[in-house]
C-alpha cells in the first residue's frame, strides 16, 4: 500500500497569505511564515507556495518568503507562479525551493518542460492543470488562476505531460476550489488513470470526510489543501491581521467558516489512518 502525502497549499499575494473561491476574490489571512511554521510542526509532508498574482507582473515574487522559510522548515517546498524560463526556475531553487510548479509556461512552451527536467531532474518539475468543466461536459485547461481560456483538453494535456516525464501533476478543479463542496472525484480519477506520474488533488475539500475519496476513489497520490487547514490555524492562533487589505473583521471574529469544517493536519492524518489510508504521522 502506498503512503500518501498531505500538502498545505499557501497562495501568496505580495507579503500575504490569501484565499479565494474559484481562485478569485482573494481574502488576506495573515503572514505566510506563521502558517508555514505551524504546518511544519503539525506534520505536513510538503509545502506548496503559489504566487497567485505573478502572471500580472510576469515574474515570481516569492524569493524572500521561500528563503526565510527554508531556513527553519526541513520538508520539501514547491514554488509556483510566474516561472517562465530556466533562469526563473534556477532562482527559486537557489532561494530554497525543492520543486517548481509550472502552468502557463508549460502550456506555451513544451520545450521548457523538457529542458528543465533535463537540467534539474524530472522530480523537480511539477505541472499544474487548472481544469474547468464546460457546459458540454468537457474539461478544459485554463491558465492565470482559471482566467485564461486555452481550449486544451485536460486529459489529453495530462497524457502529454506524462509522456514528457514531468515529476508530478497537480490537478485543480477551478469549479470546486474554495467552495468546501468536496473534490471533483471524476476529474481526479480520470487523470490518475491516464498517467503514470504522481497526481496531487487540489480544490474543494471542506471537511476531513472529503479527503479519503481523493485516495480511495480517485487514486491520487497526494492532496493539496488550503482552506481546511488555514481556517483551523485562524481558530487556534492569535496573530495580527493586516489592516491595509482583506476582510479583517472576518479574521477577528474567527467565525464559523460557512461550508467548512476546518481541521488540523494531525487530526486529518489520524482520520486517514483510521480509514485504512497509509500516511506519515
Amino acid at each position: 500500500m502506498k503512503t500518501i502525502r498531505v500538502i498545505p497549499r499557501l497562495d501568496i499575494k505580495g507579503p500575504n497569505l490569501v484565499k479565494g473561491i474559484h481562485l478569485e476574490g482573494l481574502r488576506v489571512l495573515g503572514k505566510p511564515s506563521d502558517f508555514a511554521k505551524y504546518y511544519y510542526e503539525q506534520g505536513a509532508d510538503e509545502l506548496m507556495f503559489m504566487d497567485v498574482v505573478a502572471s500580472l507582473y510576469e515574474r515570481n515574487s516569492l524569493h524572500d518568503i521561500i528563503s526565510e522559510t527554508a531556513k527553519s522548515i526541513f520538508i520539501p517546498i514547491t514554488v509556483g507562479g510566474g516561472l517562465r524560463s530556466i533562469s526563473d526556475i534556477k532562482e527559486v531553487l537557489r532561494a530554497g525551493a525543492d520543486k517548481v510548479c509550472l502552468n502557463t509556461a508549460a502550456i506555451n512552451n513544451h520545450q521548457l518542460i523538457k529542458d528543465a527536467a533535463r537540467m534539474f531532474g524530472s522530480s523537480t518539475i511539477v505541472v499544474a492543470i487548472e481544469a474547468i468543466k464546460e457546459v458540454d461536459g468537457r474539461y478544459l485547461a485554463y491558465t492565470d488562476n482559471g482566467r485564461e481560456y486555452t481550449g486544451i483538453d485536460v486529459f489529453e494535456w495530462a497524457q502529454k505531460l506524462d509522456e514528457m516525464r514531468v515529476g508530478e501533476i497537480v490537478i485543480t478543479s477551478v469549479d470546486k476550489e474554495g467552495t468546501g463542496e468536496g473534490f471533483d472525484l471524476d476529474l481526479i480519477a480520470k487523470v490518475s488513470s491516464l498517467v503514470s506520474v504522481p497526481v496531487i488533488a487540489h480544490g474543494g475539500a471542506g471537511e476531513k470526510g472529503h479527503v479519503p475519496g481523493a485516495f480511495n476513489t480517485a487514486k491520487a497520490d497526494a492532496v493539496a489543501l488550503g482552506s481546511l487547514f488555514h481556517y483551523q490555524f485562524i481558530k487556534d492562533n492569535e496573530f495580527e491581521a493586516s489592516d491595509k487589505e482583506g476582510n479583517t473583521e472576518f479574521l477577528k471574529q474567527k467565525r464559523n467558516f460557512h461550508t467548512f469544517e476546518p481541521c488540523g493536519i494531525q487530526e486529518l492524518k489520524r482520520f486517514l489512518v483510521d480509514s485504512g489510508i497509509e500516511c506519515r504521522i
